[in-house]
Parts: structure tokens; C-alpha cells; sequence
């Protein structure tokens, strides 16, 4: 048991040693500090620029860590991001010589009581003016200073939505010093682009990179050159979100406009669904224009809704003239001739518009129908029964005793009237002239309508066969749009 407990011993005995050592240290670097800190700063001024000659520049490392796209305002073009700004800078007044602080090699001490450059974010839009966070800053025995500070920025950005959603957008965050110019100041690329290392993923926005320029310019009010470092910030769009709640509904809409011309005339609704499928895009549009700007530019989307609001008016318009076309009566005028052979002989064909009984494989029959009112219609004014009629009694009367048997057993038959003389034959055949008159008004009326009849029926064919046309040739053109805006986002 003592052998055992020889070596705990030991390794106790050497942990309080060890502590003891470490708490001697941090005490002995925690004196070496506060005297550090009385020594340097005692005629030490965060006023003017800390160089030992004036003439020569005191270049300020610039890097920009981005951390997270905070909200992308398209209708204001504010661009709010999550930055780390970290800026080094050599003090020429803060340096000491760390053996004789016992190895001290840095210290942390507040920004505010150091010289700092003014270097601010030229394109902010951002109504508060306070100044930058006074986080604390790195202090080397070499006089190097590093200064880190979050900064939540909202910049102006040039938003281009041509291509919404479909869009990649570019913004500047050009950082630069206020008041010194490059005699004074001069900024340096910490690196070649920002530091994308701790970025949060955007549900928005993809980051394609972050390239860093460093620019020169001589402004008009001043002779002096004055440098900034531009970021440029690559954006895309992730379109996914507007496909399937702003895209998807109005291809899906869209298509139901040429059905309106599927429907039949007497249903009372093709007029109705295009009005309520107007109604439904103008709320999708009025949904896009809310978000982007007020701009000469309109959105991809936005010309897709337009287009289809065109389409959709035009195909309203054209069912209201073929219900008009539908509902031609005894007062049109018959199909012309030209519309009788494009329209029902051509195209009723190529767009499998048939009859009632009628198919594709057996019109024949159809035709000798349509061939049979068409000729009634044709002849429909003209008298030829009543003149082979009257020829008949006029060779009836040359023969009066014929006529006197023929009119005495026919009426005899069917009337039960005597006729003794030929003064009551003459008069019995009075009376059949007016039955035979009445028998041809009939006769006249049963035709005038069945022309009639036909005449409508060759309306209806001929707007039944204009909706099948206009339905294909819509369908057509809402597909060519819908491919032509996926071939966008492709």
C-alpha cells in the first residue's frame, strides 16, 4: 500500500507546483500589463495620425468577413448584410520591448483609446449615423493594431429584376476612409475577395463569390486621390419559392383559357371563364408589382402575366364574337360560299368537327342531308308545284263531263257534297283551289323553316368549327410561353 500510494503523491506535489507557477505568472502579466499600459499611454493622442513623418502614408489592411445576407429589399434596392470588419494598422507611438515586460507580446485594450481610421461604407443607406461598435483591439509589441468589429450594413444596391426570378444580382460595398486621402491613408486588400469562410447559407440567395477591387479616384471637389476597396457581392436568385407560388398557378391558369372555347355556346359560361381567369392573373400581377420596383424594367414574370392577360383578353373577345356567330338566326344571311368550303368543307375535317350521326368514316350520309336542305333553301320561293297544279285543272276544265265525275266522286267520297250541274262542279272546284292553296302555305311554311333550320345549323357548324380552331391555336401559344420561360430558368 505505501508503494502504491508514493507515485499519487508525486503527481499531487506536481499539479500544486504547476498551479502555483501559472498563477504567479498571470500575476506577474497582469503587473507587466498595467504598467505597459500607464507607459504607453501616457502622452499617447488618438487625435492625429500615429507616423513619425507626416509626409509618408500609414497603410490601414482592410478584410471583410461576410457572415450573413440579412434581407434583400428589391423595391427600396437596400441590401442588408451581416459583416466582420477586421482593419490593422502599424502605431508608430505603441510599441515596447516585450523583454522588458517579462515576454509580454500584446495586450487588449479599448478602440477608443487608440487612433483608428475613418473608414466608412460609402454607399450605406442606412438612417442611423452612430459610430462603428467599440469592440476592443489587438496591441502587438511592434505597434500593430487589429481591430475586428461586427457590423450589421445596409448599402445601396442597383437591383435589375429583367429576369425576376430568374435573376443574379451584383452589389457593391465600397469601403473607404472619409476624410484622409491616399497621401494620408492608404487602404490595402487584406485579400482578393472577402473572407465567404463563415457564411450562413441564404434561403434566398446563393453566394457566387466575393471579388475585392481597390480603386483610385480623384473626386471634383478635391485635387487629392482618394482610394477605396469596392466588394462586389454575386447573388443568385433561388428561384424555387416563385416557381411553385407565383409561376406554377398562372401556367395552370393560363392553360384554362383555350378550354373556354371547348365549351359548348349554350352553356352560358365561356364568356365567365374568361373573365374569372383575367380576374386570377391580375391578382398574381398585382402580387409581383408590390415586390419590385418601380422601374422602365419589367420582371420576366410580370411579362409572362402580361402576355397571358393579352392572350386571355383576346380569346374573351373572340368567344364573344363566335356566340355571336352561334346564335345567327332566320334573319343572316347564309354562309357565303368561300366559308362554306374553307370552313365546313376544309376545316371542319382537320379539326374533327362533325354533326350530330356524323363521323369520320361515314359523312356521306351527312352531306346528302346537308346537299338536300341547301337545295330546299335555294328553291324555297319559287312556285313550281302550284303552277303544275293549275296546268292540271286547266286541262281538267277542257274536259267537263271528266271533271264533273272526278270532282262529283271525290267529293262525294270525302266531303259529302252533291254536285247535281256543272254550275256546282264549277263551284266544288273553287272550293278545292282554296284547299290547295292553304295546302301550299303549309307546304311553303314547312320549308321556309326547314331552310331556316338549316341556315342555323351551318352558323353553328361554322362557329363550332372556329372554337376548335382558336382552342388549338391558343393551346399553342400558352405552350410556346410556358417553354419559353422554363427555357429561362434552365
Amino acid at each position: 500500500m505505501k508503494r502504491n500510494s508514493l507515485p499519487f503523491c508525486c503527481f499531487s506535489l506536481w499539479l500544486v507546483l504547476t498551479a502555483v507557477i501559472l498563477q504567479g505568472v498571470e500575476s506577474a502579466q497582469g503587473k507587466y500589463a498595467q504598467m505597459l499600459f500607464n507607459e504607453l499611454f501616457e502622452d499617447y493622442s488618438n487625435a492625429l495620425r500615429p507616423v513619425e513623418d507626416t509626409d509618408k502614408a500609414l497603410n490601414v489592411t482592410l478584410q471583410i468577413t461576410l457572415s450573413q445576407i440579412k434581407d434583400m429589399d428589391e423595391r427600396n434596392q437596400i441590401l442588408t448584410a451581416y459583416l466582420w470588419i477586421r482593419q490593422s494598422w502599424y502605431d508608430a507611438y505603441l510599441k515596447w520591448d516585450k523583454d522588458e515586460y517579462d515576454g509580454l507580446d500584446s495586450i487588449r485594450i479599448p478602440s477608443n483609446l487608440v487612433w483608428r481610421p475613418d473608414i466608412v461604407l460609402y454607399n450605406k443607406a442606412d438612417d442611423d449615423f452612430s459610430e462603428p461598435v467599440n469592440t476592443n483591439v489587438v496591441l502587438r509589441y511592434d505597434g500593430k493594431i487589429t481591430w475586428d468589429a461586427p457590423a450589421i450594413t445596409k448599402s445601396s444596391c442597383v437591383v435589375d429584376v429583367s429576369y425576376f426570378p430568374f435573376d443574379d444580382q451584383q452589389c457593391n460595398l465600397t469601403f473607404g476612409s472619409w476624410t484622409y486621402n491616399g497621401n494620408q491613408v492608404d487602404i490595402i486588400n487584406a485579400l482578393d475577395s472577402g473572407d465567404l469562410s463563415d457564411f450562413i447559407e441564404d434561403v434566398e440567395w446563393e453566394i457566387h463569390g466575393m471579388p475585392a477591387v481597390k480603386n483610385v479616384i480623384t473626386y471634383g471637389c478635391c485635387s487629392e486621390p482618394y482610394p477605396d476597396i469596392t466588394f462586389t457581392l454575386i447573388l443568385k436568385r433561388r428561384s424555387s419559392f416563385y416557381i411553385f407560388n407565383l409561376l406554377l398557378p398562372c401556367v395552370l391558369i393560363s392553360f384554362l383559357a383555350p378550354l373556354g372555347f371547348y365549351l359548348p355556346a349554350d352553356s352560358g359560361e365561356k364568356v365567365s371563364l374568361g373573365v374569372t381567369v383575367l380576374l386570377a392573373l391580375t391578382v398574381f400581377q398585382l402580387m409581383v408589382a408590390e415586390s419590385m420596383p418601380p422601374s422602365e424594367n419589367v420582371p420576366l414574370i410580370g411579362k409572362y402575366y402580361i402576355a397571358t392577360m393579352t392572350m386571355i383578353t383576346a380569346s374573351t373577345a373572340l368567344t364573344i364574337i363566335i356566340m355571336n356567330i352561334h346564335h345567327c338566326g332566320a334573319e343572316a344571311q347564309p354562309v357565303p360560299q368561300w366559308a362554306r368550303v374553307v370552313i365546313l368543307d376544309y376545316m371542319s375535317k382537320i379539326f374533327f368537327v362533325y354533326d350530330v350521326g356524323e363521323n369520320c368514316t361515314s359523312p356521306q350520309r351527312v352531306k346528302t342531308q346537308e346537299h338536300k336542305l341547301r337545295k330546299d333553301f335555294k328553291y324555297q320561293k319559287k312556285q313550281d308545284r302550284h303552277k303544275v297544279v293549275t296546268s292540271q285543272l286547266s286541262r281538267n276544265r277542257n274536259n267537263d263531263s271528266d271533271l264533273k265525275k272526278k270532282l262529283n266522286g271525290h267529293l262525294n267520297n270525302s266531303n259529302g257534297i252533291q254536285c247535281e250541274n256543272a254550275k256546282d262542279a264549277v263551284n266544288c272546284c273553287s272550293c278545292y283551289k282554296v284547299l290547295i292553296k292553304n295546302i301550299e302555305y303549309i307546304a311553303n311554311c314547312v320549308r321556309d323553316h326547314k331552310a331556316n333550320r338549316a341556315k342555323g345549323i351551318e352558323w353553328k357548324k361554322v362557329a363550332k368549327v372556329m372554337d376548335r380552331f382558336f382552342m388549338w391555336i391558343f393551346f399553342i401559344m400558352v405552350f410556346f410561353m410556358s417553354f419559353l420561360i422554363i427555357g429561362k430558368a434552365i
